[in-house]
């Protein structure tokens, strides 16, 4: 069965793609914009943020990151 790691985020460029801010997406989803900024650069995001700001940017949660798989 192969597991997965987040290796690195797509949050920002899913922002740039939505023509989204920060401020825009914090209104939207109730979810701190310094709760945000952290997603920017490395922290991970819990399933629910990540599902609320996947349905906001139009996109799916695995989208967010790139994903290290591995096989075991």
């Amino acid at each position: 069965m192969a597991t997965y790691k987040a290796k690195k985020s797509n949050f920002k460029q899913l922002l740039l793609k939505n023509n989204t801010d920060l401020d825009t997406l914090a209104l939207n989803t109730n979810i701190p914009k310094d709760q945000l900024t952290n997603y920017l650069d490395t922290k991970v995001m819990n399933l629910n943020n990540a599902m609320t700001i996947s349905k906001e940017l139009n996109c799916s949660i695995e989208e967010l990151y790139s994903w290290k798989v591995s096989d075991k």
